[in-house]
């Protein structure tokens, strides 16, 4: 690798840090050993090609572009702090990352109800969140959108609560945001 390409992968890798708060590389890493995957696995679970997933984990590429996959990537990192906790079985997790590959992601101007096993319709206020959350994750990194959230606070605090809790707060924070506002 020259000069130029050591560079161009120092940079990405910097870039990964300020988006998703670490390298790819290293979050993926932690990823399959806490899950026990290896990388094609991995890959399939986020929707990615083989070669997609190794270019951001070399630093070959900085952003993962598709939003869906932001979302698969944050539902697969709750996942693993289960299983770390112990709360999760290896055969939950299992069965969590098949309903990850699944679910996650669809249009967040969709219908936000999917079929639940009974065959019922249920309203899944997590996944609409997890939608919102990746959607403004893939634009903007959570220091700018804190910072454009504190330049909206004065004139218009409704909207920079949305930003600061969707955009760069909990998924658990945002879901009793959405709660408290569809009244």
């Amino acid at each position: 690798m020259d000069a130029a390409q050591q560079e161009a992968t120092a940079r990405a890798r910097e870039l990964q840090s300020q988006w998703y708060g670490e390298p790819l590389g290293t979050l993926f890493r932690r990823l399959i050993d806490d899950l026990g995957l290896n990388q094609a696995r991995l890959a399939t679970v986020l929707g990615l090609s083989a070669p997609m997933l190794s270019q951001l984990m070399s630093g070959q590429r900085a952003k993962i572009g598709n939003p869906a996959v932001v979302q698969r990537v944050q539902a697969l990192q709750e996942l693993a702090a289960e299983v770390s906790k112990g709360t999760v079985t290896a055969a939950e997790a299992t069965q969590r990352m098949d309903e990850i590959r699944r679910t996650a992601g669809g249009n967040v101007l969709a219908s936000s109800t999917h079929v639940t096993p009974s065959g019922g319709q249920a309203t899944t206020v997590k996944r609409v969140v997890r939608e919102i959350q990746a959607l403004l994750r893939s634009v903007a990194d959570a220091a700018d959108i804190i910072d454009a959230s504190d330049s909206l606070a004065e004139s218009h605090p409704e909207l920079a609560e949305f930003l600061r809790v969707y955009g760069a707060g909990k998924t658990a924070d945002a879901v009793r945001h959405y709660e408290a506002h569809q009244a």
